[in-house]
């Protein structure tokens, strides 16, 4: 495993961000770690990027344990929310500056510069600065200057949360597909579930300081381990006392039951019934329109 946390532990004050925290990722997997605000999804990063040092447990990065290692010597690529861009350097040094601090030679720089300002699709405006640019190209900038230095590991904390929905649809396309042509293996943070089912190879779903479940996206939406993580990722609806109901097994011993849209048909007369066992008759009392949805 190339990444991997054991029995991690993290207290602010009275505040439990991270209680026992266990999980392996493969290298070269894309990972998204979601979870509702507070849930430990960004004290985690923040740990194994060393901003944050664990009360207890170990962080281990390709085979080393890293819980002692100072954050610029654990080889990691950080993307941070706010971009966080040199507002006084161009695109062009904005990319360089990790390599600058490394001091490589200027024509390693050069070359190397020039193929990530390629790749990100903003050939022609090195020599812009950050004021210059929209948020989607801001945000591939920090992308680029992120891999300069050729991490072996790239985190990324909400990166898409201060740009537009447009602009957020078409960067998690583009960064599913730049990631996985490079193959590096990388985290990022998101409370956007659609997000994280659209970008990640494997979801860890935090929840009070937990992990609810790690798993690719059909696995994890198909098979939820815990009512959080099945009210959690996509729509549903709980319901107590189903066995009330028709269209459910009654030798199952759950006292609820989640139900999936999906799972649901609707039948103006009993002819268009195609399960008539399992109907149930119901009044649609309002309906909203949500255009493609």
């Amino acid at each position: 495993m190339y990444v991997e946390l054991k029995n991690v532990n993290k207290t602010f004050a009275d505040f439990k961000a991270s209680d026992n925290v266990n999980f392996k990722i493969e290298q070269g997997k894309l990972i998204g770690l979601l979870g509702p605000s507070g849930s430990g999804k960004t004290t985690i990063l923040r740990m194994i990027a060393g901003l944050e040092t664990p009360d207890s447990g170990d962080i281990i990065i390709n085979g080393e344990k890293v819980n002692d290692v100072e954050p610029g010597k654990r080889g990691i690529g950080f993307v941070f929310q706010s971009y966080a861009l040199f507002r006084h350097m161009t695109v062009y040094d904005n990319v360089a500056f990790g390599l600058v601090i490394q001091k490589a030679k200027k024509d390693e720089i050069q070359k190397r510069v020039m193929e990530l300002i390629e790749l990100i699709g903003l050939k022609g405006l090195e020599k812009r600065y950050p004021g210059q640019l929209s948020g989607g190209q801001r945000q591939r900038v920090a992308f680029a200057r992120a891999l300069a230095p050729n991490p072996k590991l790239l985190l990324l904390d909400e990166p898409f949360a201060a740009i537009d929905a447009k602009v957020r649809k078409e960067l998690r396309s583009w960064l599913r597909e730049t990631i996985s042509k490079l193959g590096i293996t990388s985290i990022f943070v998101t409370h956007d579930q659609d997000e994280a089912v659209e970008v990640a190879d494997e979801i860890i779903i935090t929840n009070k300081g937990k992990i609810e479940q790690k798993g690719t996206p059909v696995e994890i939406y198909k098979n939820p381990k815990t009512p959080f993580v099945a009210q959690f990722i996509g729509e549903s609806n709980l319901i107590e006392d189903y066995t009330k109901l028709k269209g459910f097994e009654d030798d199952v011993r759950e006292t609820k039951a989640i139900v999936r849209p999906e799972f649901i048909q609707l039948a103006k007369n009993d002819s268009e019934i195609l399960t008539p066992l399992a109907a149930e008759k119901g009044i649609v009392k309002g309906t909203a329109f949500r255009g493609s949805n």
